[in-house]
This record gives C-alpha cells, sequence and structure tokens, in this order.
C-alpha cells in the first residue's frame, strides 16, 4: 500500500515537473521570440542606411542628410567618463562595506538606501543632476553634467554588484593571507580583489548597459536634440544617441524612422562591443 502511495506521489510529482520545466520554456521563448522581431525590424528599416556618410554627417532637417557623427562622438565622451568614475567609486565604496565598515545602525542604513536607490526612476537622478551639477557646481548642460548624473544613476548597481562578489570570496583565502603576514588592505588588494574582480566586471557590464542607452537623464539637464558640431571638451554642449533616435523617432516622416533604426543599429553595437571586451576580461581573470 505505502509502495503504491509512494509511486503516485512520485508520478505526480513528475507531471508537475514537466508542466513547469514547458511553462518555463515558454517564458523563455516568448522573450526570444519578441527580442528577434524587434531585431529584425530595426535591420529591416536602418540597414540600408547604415554608410559612412550616416557616420560622418551631423543631424539634418533633410532625412537623407542626417548623421549621427555629434551622437556618436557625444555617447562615446559620456562613457569615457561614466565608466572609470562609476568603476574607481563603486569599487571602492564597496570594499569600505564588506572589509572595513563595522556592523552599526549607521552601516545597515546605508545598504539599504544603496539597495533601494537601484530601483529609483532615472529621471529622479536626472533632476538631482540638474540641482547640483548643471545649477549648484555651475558645469551648465555639459559633457561633464551628464557623465556625472550618469554615474550616479548606475553607482548603485555596481555598487550591490561588487559587493556581492567580494562576499563570495572564501573566508579561507583571507585567513590565509593574514597567517602569511599580510595586512587587511594586502589581502584586500592581492587577495580578495583578484578573485573578485569576475564578478564586479559582471556588475560593471550591467551598470554601463543601462547608462549608455538612458535618454531622460540627459534630457532632463539639458542635453540637446539637435548640434552641428562634435564637442571638444567636457565642458562642451553635447547630444548622445539615445537622445538622437528618440529625436528621429517622434518625427512624422517615414524617412527618420529608417534613420533612427540605423543609430539603434549603432548603439546596439557600440553596446555590444563595450559588453565584449568587459566579458574578454572577466573570462580572462575566471580562468586565472
Amino acid at each position: 500500500m505505502n509502495a503504491f502511495a509512494n509511486d503516485r506521489n512520485l508520478a505526480k510529482r513528475k507531471r508537475k515537473n514537466q508542466v513547469f520545466h514547458a511553462l518555463f520554456l515558454l517564458s523563455t521563448l516568448f522573450g526570444v521570440i519578441a527580442l528577434l522581431l524587434l531585431f529584425y525590424q530595426i535591420l529591416r528599416q536602418g540597414i540600408g542606411w547604415l554608410d559612412w556618410e550616416f557616420l560622418t554627417h551631423f543631424s539634418s532637417r533633410i532625412p537623407e542628410n542626417a548623421g549621427i557623427k555629434a551622437a556618436l562622438l557625444g555617447t562615446v565622451w559620456l562613457m569615457a567618463i561614466t565608466a572609470p568614475f562609476t568603476f574607481v567609486i563603486g569599487v571602492a565604496s564597496a570594499i569600505y562595506l564588506e572589509e572595513y565598515a563595522r556592523d552599526t545602525k549607521l552601516s545597515r542604513f546605508i545598504q539599504t538606501n544603496i539597495s533601494n536607490l537601484a530601483g529609483v526612476p532615472s529621471i529622479v537622478y536626472g533632476l538631482l543632476g540638474l540641482t547640483v551639477f548643471v545649477r549648484m557646481f555651475a558645469f551648465g548642460s555639459s559633457i561633464l553634467s551628464g557623465a556625472l548624473t550618469l554615474t550616479l544613476l548606475v553607482l548603485p548597481i555596481l555598487i550591490v554588484s561588487a559587493q556581492e562578489a567580494i562576499r563570495a570570496v572564501p573566508a579561507s583565502l583571507r585567513h590565509a593571507s593574514y597567517a602569511l603576514g599580510g595586512n587587511r588592505w594586502q589581502t584586500v588588494v592581492r587577495v580578495v580583489l583578484p578573485s573578485a574582480f569576475p564578478g564586479i566586471l559582471t556588475g560593471a557590464i550591467l551598470s554601463l548597459s543601462r547608462a549608455i542607452g538612458e535618454t531622460a537623464p540627459l534630457i532632463a539637464i539639458g542635453a540637446v536634440g539637435y548640434i552641428a558640431f562634435a564637442p571638444n571638451s567636457v565642458f562642451s554642449e553635447f547630444t548622445a544617441l539615445p537622445i538622437q533616435i528618440y529625436s528621429w523617432s517622434s518625427m512624422p516622416q517615414e524617412k527618420f524612422q529608417n534613420a533612427a533604426g540605423a543609430g539603434i543599429i549603432v548603439l546596439l553595437i557600440l553596446l555590444l562591443g563595450m559588453n565584449a571586451a568587459a566579458i574578454v576580461l572577466r573570462n580572462k581573470y575566471q580562468k586565472k
């Protein structure tokens, strides 16, 4: 009797397993198919507009003459400033919270707020950047203001990811370093960080992937939708690829929709190239 009941329970569990397996597979396929359809639509619209003139011309009111030179250079400038600021500040904050900060009410309060800040809408960071960097520090609607605003936006993501990576380093490695005479700083730099670096790079990929596609914070600090010159310093006015794509998408002419598709392709190439470089570095350190 017990054997029969056990067989029935086992068959029931197997059926549940099959149902949930099929449900999860369908959920995954739904997302993948939607992404492929979107990617096909973008390629169909924009691949014919993607040429050298499109990359080297400034934006224009005439669709055939429109290009993304200013937006592309603005995005490169933004990422060149945002990436090091985010990485240095984020990793330093994670090291302090995990290795040096004591478990007090203040440290728990800071930790809770960092986790909550990761879910704050991006427009809030735009308004913060407008108040602090544009007006208080008088940087104006410049590349520096945009990069610092994006740094604030993605810092919580990198800090949380870096903390998890540092926390995953086995305590035995730290104890071995201390046993060999290393102090805390030497242990962090020579033992903990190299072991946690692949996880930290994963967080950097996620954070910079969000930063490169953000539009609302840049609009809030005053980034322009049309600009006919290339930025030459961190205090130059600028536009970026997401803003340019948004501007073209709102135009009634169908040809501007094609230009927006070509801009999306360029943005995806830039994003995938940046992520690929980070993944190569991550895999390199994982092997070590």
